[in-house]
């Protein structure tokens, strides 16, 4: 990230009368200090962008978190995503259960896949969408539809995916929620549709871990 700051010239001071030396000084001191601005804007600003890297000096605000545990909820419930692992982040903080609270205002948008599991012997649907400051953020929701499992022991899955583009202030509390119109429950037992993880296996063939859910909040633009 781009750090170096500027602060004004110590320029000389004048006396009464006009003295070409000391128009000499002055004008010599603003010279060196606008050749040192427009270096670093030559060498450091633009070189960031159009640099053989494409910009890899610059980091911009945002967030990508995971989850490594089943999620449930009960029938037609909202009910907040949690996010226990924070992947990468600059100017958003992760709180427990799964929120994060912006430092820095702008437009973001969200992005997320969620990992569905249906226990149940027959299809059900599951609603994602956002929430700020505890309030719906429109147009934000999703609807997916989890089919029916394959077999007693073994679940239908989706990965749904899904995104919303928002604007936030500093201190704003941003969360994703779900619900579904048949949950599966552990006590009293009941099949329906869960938010799956898997360990990461060694046999019969290698993979790492399946979160249950996935989720990243990038920079779009400054407040218009």
């Amino acid at each position: 990230m781009i750090s170096k700051k500027f602060v004004a010239p110590n320029l000389p001071l004048f006396k009464n009368d006009y003295n070409r030396l000391d128009q000499d000084q002055f004008s010599n001191a603003l010279r060196l200090y606008f050749n040192l601005v427009d270096r670093f804007l030559v060498d450091t600003v633009l070189d960031a962008f159009n640099g053989g890297l494409g910009g890899n000096t610059i980091t911009l605000p945002h967030i990508a978190a995971s989850d490594s545990t089943d999620q449930r909820t009960t029938d037609d419930t909202a009910t907040v995503v949690n996010f226990n692992t924070l992947d990468s982040g600059f100017g958003w903080t992760l709180n427990s259960p799964g929120s994060a609270t912006a430092a820095v205002a702008g437009v973001y948008t969200i992005r997320y896949s969620i990992q569905f599991a249906n226990t149940d012997n027959a299809a059900h649907t599951a609603t994602a969408w956002l929430q700020k400051n505890s309030a719906d953020v429109a147009n934000s929701a999703t609807t997916f539809s989890v089919p029916a499992r394959k077999s007693a022991s073994i679940p239908g899955f989706i990965c749904a995916y899904s995104e919303a583009t928002f604007s936030v202030n500093v201190g704003d509390e941003v969360e994703l929620y779900w619900a579904t119109d048949q949950a599966d429950v552990v006590s009293p037992a009941a099949d329906g549709i869960l938010l799956f993880h898997d360990a990461a296996q060694a046999s019969p063939f290698a993979r790492p871990a399946i979160p249950s859910v996935i989720g990243s909040i990038v920079w779009v633009s400054a407040l218009p």
